[in-house]
């Protein structure tokens, strides 16, 4: 029986590649020259921290992490932006998360979309990812492409499609 499996995964690599280019262009830029902003990969963790002077900096950062993930064929959904915290002195810091693995809720609207798509498949939960067994491929397609239109608040990835 065909199967295949859902999951929602960032390539730690990649991500690291991305984080270092815009950590090189943040530091060449001539309206941060003379800034103390810090940009930190903690890849045990998935968080990305943010330590910068005011909140037009910060803006700045993040949109050149996210511009550099895009150019790096990563999906910026996959980042969780907390709030800001205010640290020592006149700085400002932020914990970006990183989410890895599908979550509990957006896993159950994936199932609940393809049960109510009417194709004969089935789709369970299992742990961080979901799995989709069906008799023919093509419904498996199927549910590919119904889940590419659909928005689930991060990143799908398709694999081990097995026959």
């Amino acid at each position: 029986m065909p199967t295949f499996d859902i999951v929602s995964k960032i390539d730690g690599q990649t991500l690291d590649n991305a984080v270092n280019t815009a950590k090189k262009e943040i530091l060449n830029r001539y309206d941060f020259h003379g800034s103390n902003s810090t940009i930190d990969l903690d890849k045990k963790t998935n968080t990305l921290t943010v330590v910068t002077e005011n909140d037009m900096r910060l803006k700045a950062i993040q949109d050149s992490i996210i511009g550099r993930m895009v150019k790096q064929n990563l999906d910026p959904k996959a980042l969780d932006f907390g709030k800001e915290q205010y640290a020592s002195g006149n700085m400002i810091r932020k914990e970006i998360k990183i989410k890895e693995g599908i979550d509990k809720e957006a896993a159950k609207k994936i199932v609940k979309a393809i049960k109510d798509s009417g194709l004969k498949v089935q789709a369970s939960i299992m742990d961080d990812q979901v799995r989709v067994q069906g008799k023919k491929i093509d419904d498996l397609q199927a549910v590919i492409a119904l889940c590419r239109k659909g928005d689930y608040g991060q990143p799908l990835q398709y694999i081990n499609m097995r026959d």
